[in-house]
């Protein structure tokens, strides 16, 4: 077994390895840039190294520093983790030439599998059914168009170099297939330094199920049952599980079976997952494999009761699979959902900002936590924005669904938004319930998904001015008080104590006047009065709202006062004295950049006339592209950043004039 080893990669999968690999008495060498100095894996591991700036071609793609660091500390092996270089052939071959061990599979599975088009026709020769489609080498616009006739629609367009959704498109008719063909050949290009397409019939309501494979340098190969990910937003998964819900026993066996003969076909080590395509009627198809750790690989972990780290440690270091394929059993099953900073009812916008305040379930049997972050950390604009990944186990389907439900209401994050209430949204629909599964989920049960919450804004709304009053009064409770004069609230002569609170929500300000009476408030809210009682303990809030007990987690960071009611946060701004309207002055016709990023392409021109919808802009951030639209008919009057420019959250980048009615 290896002494040292280094992790090239960051965030929660660098904390991950580097845990597994203590627990086997293995030293481990962490990488940074200068964005991650203080992070997590830096800090858990036994030494770790600067790489340089934070964009990820200036640190973490650094092949060649990352090779020297190796050799520098020590490292007898690099685990690349996923993404960045974890499917990069050639930085497998550097590290063959350096001799240093490459934990992932052989550079010729890689070469095999990285390309899309190519991994079909192995898949092809090997007996593995294929979705029909378009893998060939010839990307001549006029082949691709007609092909893509062919075909027939849907279908969808793939990075033939691509993952994670990614450089993916899908087309539903032919008028929309150039545009959709330029936009996912820049963010392939952009992602992944290769532009080469692939074209797939697109299946109307397939299941993403795959299976994870194992194998190693002696001959023996196994599947370790399979997981289904058919909930996905822009091709990325949300939930994953395992075994799949309706799936039956034969079908695991032949889809398994499958798998492991696509793995043999290409001569295939260590740790892989073979992706499949699931039908209606129960007959499947290759759809690509991934030649490392996947992100969801908990949940087999967890049904199987495996360390899949330590199988590709034991792997890479020469020895045999811990289990055969006879001795894998099941146990109960698994849910895995992907917790980001990001606005789920603004497109899936990537949010940044610092975690103000970050409470996770607490760690059990039934509960895992992957992150590689803690409170106080940055969600940076240069890194993919996942926070955590949170996991269940339970006997069955039914009892994991409300373990995850109790767990989501148990993860309290402040300071960015995230997809927490809208994980919650998923779980507990019926349709998820009852394991109607398919990939167009999401966009199929939208009106619902997405439908406005009940806010309870004026429950959370009292419950924030408690606790703004119960904090202030906590440390005069703790000293002798002896005059009136010492008291925050209130307090009149002859009067009763009333104190005026104000509360910004959103852009609505709100007024409360409180009432002070001994062991008690009355509360002036929407008209009425309610009469409140309140105790705060660290950050739990315990009140009593007219004849309703509850119990609240709150945190404050700076003016912000953010209130828990289970999966719902609301974020309200203390402001000291009392609100008025004022009318605002920002520019109507200016068209901002949604977050942090990079302009990739400018369409509109000073002074070009415009239809409603049409894209004026383009920009990349959190390495997916976004298209700024014209809202209405109208002109450009002025852009202000050309491609290749940096843009900041909120820069003005075209001043825009609507057509006048």
């Amino acid at each position: 077994m290896f002494r040292k080893i280094l992790i090239a990669n960051r965030g929660e999968i660098a904390c991950r390895v580097i845990d597994t690999a203590h627990k086997l008495g293995i030293r481990c060498v962490a990488v940074y840039s200068e964005a991650d100095a203080n992070a997590r894996h830096v800090r858990m591991a036994d030494e770790a190294y600067l790489l340089g700036p934070a964009p990820s071609k200036d640190s973490y793609l650094r092949s060649d520093k990352i090779i020297a660091i190796a050799k520098q500390s020590g490292a007898e092996a690099i685990h690349p983790g996923y993404g960045f270089l974890s499917e990069n052939e050639d930085f497998a071959k550097a590290c063959e030439a350096a001799g240093v061990v490459f934990i992932g599979p052989p550079v010729g599975a890689i070469t095999a599998m990285g390309s899309k088009s190519a991994a079909k026709e192995i898949m092809a020769k090997a007996g593995v059914p294929l979705v029909p489609g378009y893998h060939g080498d010839d990307q001549a616009d006029n082949l691709l168009k007609s092909e893509s006739a062919r075909i027939g629609y849907p279908q969808l367009l793939k990075a033939a170099y691509g993952g994670g959704g990614k450089g993916m498109r899908v087309v539903w008719k032919a008028e929309e297939f150039a545009d959709a063909l330029a936009s996912a050949r820049r963010e392939a290009k952009a992602g992944f330094g290769n532009d080469k397409m692939l074209i797939e019939r697109y299946l109307t309501k397939p299941r993403h199920v795959e299976i994870q494979v194992f194998a190693d340098n002696h001959g023996n190969a196994v599947y370790l049952a399979e997981r289904d990910c058919s909930i996905q937003r822009r091709h990325q998964k949300v939930i994953e599980e395992a075994p799949a819900p309706n799936f039956s026993s034969e079908q695991r066996k032949a889809m398994g079976e499958a798998a492991v003969k696509a793995a043999k076909a290409i001569d295939y080590r260590g740790a892989g997952t073979v992706e499949f395509l699931f039908d209606e009627d129960g007959s499947f198809y290759f759809m690509e494999m991934n030649t490392r750790l996947q992100v969801e690989h908990p949940v087999t972990e967890m049904i199987t009761g495996q360390d899949l780290v330590k199988w590709q440690l034991l792997v890479a270091a020469g020895e045999k699979l811990p289990l055969a394929q006879e001795d894998i059993q099941l146990d109960g099953h698994a849910i895995e959902v992907r917790v980001y900073a990001e606005d789920p009812d603004n497109d899936f916008l990537p949010q940044t900002g610092k975690l103000t305040y970050l409470r996770q379930p607490e760690a059990n049997r039934h509960v895992r936590v992957d992150t590689g972050v803690v409170e106080n950390d940055e969600v940076s604009p240069f890194y993919d924005p996942m926070i955590a990944k949170l996991i269940v186990w339970d006997e069955s389907r039914d009892r994991a669904i409300a373990r995850m439900l109790r767990a989501l209401d148990d993860y309290r994050i402040a300071g960015v938004t995230t997809n927490l209430g809208f994980l919650t949204s998923l779980t507990e629909h019926p349709a998820f319930k009852a394991a109607e599964l398919d990939t167009n989920f999401i966009n199929k049960h939208q009106q619902s998904l997405f439908a406005p919450a009940n806010k309870e804004d004026n429950q959370a709304l009292v419950l924030a001015t408690l606790y703004i009053l119960t904090k202030q009064k906590a440390p005069q409770q703790a000293c002798a008080i002896t005059s009136p004069w010492q008291f925050s609230h209130g307090w009149r002569i002859n009067e009763t104590p009333t104190v005026d609170i104000c509360l910004k929500h959103g852009d609505c300000s709100t007024n409360l006047k409180v009432q002070q009476l001994q062991q008690h408030y009355v509360v002036d809210v929407a008209g009425q009065q309610l009469c409140c009682l309140a105790e705060l303990n660290g950050d739990e809030l315990s009140a009593v709202l007219g004849d309703h007990r509850t119990k609240v987690r709150v945190s404050q960071y700076q003016d912000t006062i953010s209130v828990f009611i289970k999966h719902q946060r609301y974020d309200f701004i203390y402001q000291t004295e009392v609100a008025t309207e004022v009318e605002g002055n920002d520019h109507a016709g200016s068209l901002t950049a949604p977050m942090n990023g990079t302009i990739v392409a400018v369409m509109a021109k000073a002074g070009s006339t415009v239809k409603a919808g049409e894209t004026l802009v383009i920009m990349e951030a959190m390495k997916m592209e976004y298209a700024i639209k014209a809202p209405k008919d109208g002109v450009v009057n002025e852009v202000f950043y050309s491609a290749g420019d940096l843009v900041k959250d909120g820069a003005e980048l075209v001043d825009f004039s609507p057509e006048e009615a």
